[in-house]
């Protein structure tokens, strides 16, 4: 079977929340006061997302910020078992004798 790519947060941002609800990159900068440059590097995908811009963007789309922390932790464990898998099966389960 063939492995999805990876997603980054701010794919999901842009193509989940910016585009349907019409929201451009400047205005979600602007009313959440978080720099455009972030948005921008954010969405594509050069940048995670912080707990501090989880939080913004949590208040200004009514959801969680934990949604947007699990979308980046989630991100980025997938990133690590991608580059370390090898190195993670030669590690041996801890079990009591």
């Amino acid at each position: 079977m063939e492995k999805l790519p990876n997603i980054h947060p701010g794919e999901i941002l842009n193509e989940e929340f910016l585009i349907p609800l019409n929201i451009t990159a400047y205005r979600l900068a602007k009313e959440t006061n978080i720099p455009q440059t972030r948005v921008s590097e954010i969405i594509k995908g050069n940048r995670r997302i912080t707990a501090d811009t989880a939080l913004r963007l949590s208040v200004f789309f009514s959801n969680s910020a934990k949604f947007w922390l699990g979308l980046q932790d989630d991100y980025d464990l997938e990133n690590e078992l991608n580059e370390k898998s090898k190195e993670l099966e030669n590690i041996k389960a801890f079990s009591i004798a």
